[in-house]
């Protein structure tokens, strides 16, 4: 059977358009010794990247063994916008992805609105996207649930099949395969191969890949 073509071009923002997983997460490592909880490094990258808050905070419950309270992460914000103002890049080889699709793209992310908008801006790909920005605060439930996945394909007027996802967290490509669209693991940050093989998903390691992998 032929795949259909693709049409549109779904990114996640946070490890596929900028290089802020890296920061994130030593700045989680802050966080959590802050609430007397212990995850080794290994543990957040596989159970916090590309996590919803809800899953991040059942995660950090769970381990704590007490409920936290409503919105407890936003007394942390300002550890991770400092952070990503000083550090945040670029994904290597993402503007010249950009500038080179010839195909309808957009940005589907589980962190909110002012959260995409300011990393966009800041590393100058925000003109990219213009009004073609998603975020999990669009919809009940976010990644690894294909709800964003969804939503994004039906504003943009573009059926699942023709869709194509790029992610470089688990929860991402799950969430892809859900929805019932193509994914494409990216394996050049800090999720393993192995963590993002499974169906309908094909896996790389380096963004000037990509667009000779969407064409096949």
């Amino acid at each position: 059977m032929t795949q259909s073509p693709v049409e549109l071009v779904i990114f996640d923002c946070d490890g596929v358009l900028v290089d802020s997983e890296r920061i994130c997460v030593k700045v989680d490592a802050v966080v959590m010794a802050e609430l007397g909880c212990t995850f080794t490094e290994a543990e957040m990258v596989e159970l916090f990247v590309g996590s919803s808050i809800e899953v991040y905070t059942a995660v950090v419950e769970e381990r704590l063994g007490r409920r936290l309270e409503k919105g407890w992460h936003r007394q942390y914000d300002h550890l991770y916008q400092a952070a990503l103002a000083e550090q945040l890049t670029a994904v290597d080889g993402i503007p010249e992805v950009l500038d080179g699709l010839t195909t309808g793209f957009c940005v589907a992310s589980n962190g909110d609105h002012a959260a995409i908008r300011r990393s966009l801006t800041s590393t100058g790909l925000l003109r990219h996207f213009e009004d073609r920005i998603f975020s999990a605060a669009d919809v009940p439930r976010g990644k690894p649930a294909p709800d964003l996945f969804r939503h994004a394909a039906r504003a943009m007027g573009v059926p699942p099949d023709r869709c194509a996802v790029v992610e470089d967290s688990a929860y991402g490509v799950q969430a892809a395969r859900a929805a019932g669209m193509r994914a494409f693991g990216y394996c050049g940050g800090l999720t393993p191969a192995a963590r993002l093989a499974g169906p309908g998903t094909a896996v790389f390691d380096d963004m000037r890949d990509l667009s000779a992998l969407l064409a096949g």
